[in-house]
């Protein structure tokens, strides 16, 4: 851009990954036309940079866009294998590439210019909102959303990771089975903080996406996540003669009770992580971010500020604080606790609890599966926390741990487990 004049639009989106594509794909498919709209990113993303898993109803407009699905999903502990059957929903496979092709699609449609450049400062004065960007006029929006990674308000009572990686296998014999994939599969050796599991998405009988994945508060060596793939490549008996890889992913996603600040100013909405899209107890987060953009598209479709409604209610965000602390004291075993959610609940109710669109009702249930002391205990903790917390001075936020900063793409908890 060579005038110093910011270019002015109606909306701003800050970041051009996973969230932005959405919100562009959504203001396109209802219809939104006449606003003038900016992109900020210093870089325009393209083809296969992550993968998303996540479960619904079949018959979206996602559909076109997913590499596979299944109706029966494996979730196995050293306790059980249980093939579960899922539904009226089903478990999904997006990557990135179609999604963001569809996006740059809509950005055609809609006339959306693109800044790519970095951005310096967000300043919001309540009517518009200036953003600086490093070598450039910047932009001034009515409204900017922001899907940068940013660091919750305050630190959490509890702080842990979700990290992974992923192989991408092609096989040169049919060694997989395209009609199931295995959801959680805790038979991983399992650290001495936290919690383990590996995962199998395949996509045919000869290709598939193998993961480890740890909920833990320390990252892994890139030779340990690799020790741990193939560790877990060989309990499924694969034989690595007979495999190549094809791909690598990695992925960070913070696990943290410590509250997202989803509107830091007037004209300024957060989405993705930085929205709370994020379950902490999980790190699911696609079906949030997917309803953020939907909701911002009804919104300005309407003539309505673009808002979302949380992410997810209060009570989730309280249980996910209680299951974070149990977990992270060792009172509750990660295998032992959702063993007993698949064991004693059918497999919707917890796809669904796990993903925040549950009933209080549903939620009793599956709560009361649980064992009951150790999170009683938990709950008596956490409430003692609590008020300590507003007692002491605040402490400084520790920053976003350098992976997430940089963007290493999520697999499977994005790709979700």
């Amino acid at each position: 851009m060579s005038s110093s004049v910011p270019v002015d639009v109606d909306l701003a989106l800050v970041g051009g990954g996973g969230a932005a594509s959405l919100v562009l794909a959504a203001l396109d498919r209802h219809g939104v036309r006449g606003l003038r709209v900016a992109v900020v990113d210093p870089v325009h993303r393209r083809g296969q940079d992550r993968t998303w898993a996540f479960w619904g109803h079949p018959g979206s407009d996602l559909d076109p866009l997913l590499s596979a699905s299944w109706r029966q999903v494996e979730v196995v502990t050293p306790a059980a294998r249980r093939v579960l059957e899922l539904a009226p929903l089903r478990y999904a496979m997006l990557r990135s590439g179609p999604v963001y092709d569809q996006a740059a699609e809509a950005e055609k449609r809609l006339d959306v210019a693109r800044v790519l450049a970095a951005v310096d400062a967000v300043h919001d004065d309540g009517d518009r909102v200036l953003i600086r960007t490093a070598g450039g006029p910047g932009v001034r929006a009515g409204w900017v959303l922001d899907s940068r990674p940013r660091p919750p308000a305050r630190p959490g009572r509890t702080n842990w990771l979700q990290h992974f990686r992923g192989w991408w296998l092609a096989a040169d014999t049919a060694v997989f089975d395209p009609d199931r994939a295995v959801l959680m599969d805790f038979r991983t050796p399992q650290p001495a903080r936290g919690v383990s599991f590996g995962y199998l998405l395949p996509v045919s009988d000869r290709y598939a996406l193998v993961e480890y994945t740890e909920f833990s508060p320390a990252l892994l060596t890139g030779a340990g996540y690799d020790a741990a793939l193939a560790g877990y490549r060989d309990r499924l008996g694969l034989d690595p003669a007979r495999l190549a890889v094809r791909e690598v992913e990695n992925g960070v996603i913070p696990m943290t009770d410590g509250p997202f600040v989803a509107r830091p100013s007037p004209r300024v909405v957060r989405l993705g992580t930085a929205g709370g899209a994020t379950r902490p107890s999980t790190g699911f987060t696609f079906s949030a971010m997917y309803r953020q953009a939907d909701q911002v598209a009804r919104a300005l479709a309407a003539g309505r500020p673009p808002v979302p409604a949380p992410a997810y209610p209060s009570r989730h965000r309280w249980m996910d604080a209680v299951a974070l602390r149990a977990l992270d004291r060792g009172s509750v075993g990660g295998p032992e606790f959702f063993d007993r959610l698949f064991d004693r609940n059918p497999p919707e109710r917890v796809l669904r609890f796990l993903d925040g669109t549950t009933t209080p009702a549903e939620e009793f249930a599956v709560m009361s599966s649980t064992r009951l002391l150790p999170m009683v205990a938990a709950t008596a903790g956490d409430a003692a926390h609590r008020l300590r917390d507003r007692l002491r001075p605040r402490r400084p936020v520790p920053p976003v741990p350098a992976a997430v900063r940089d963007g290493l793409p999520p697999a499977a908890q994005d790709v979700e487990p």
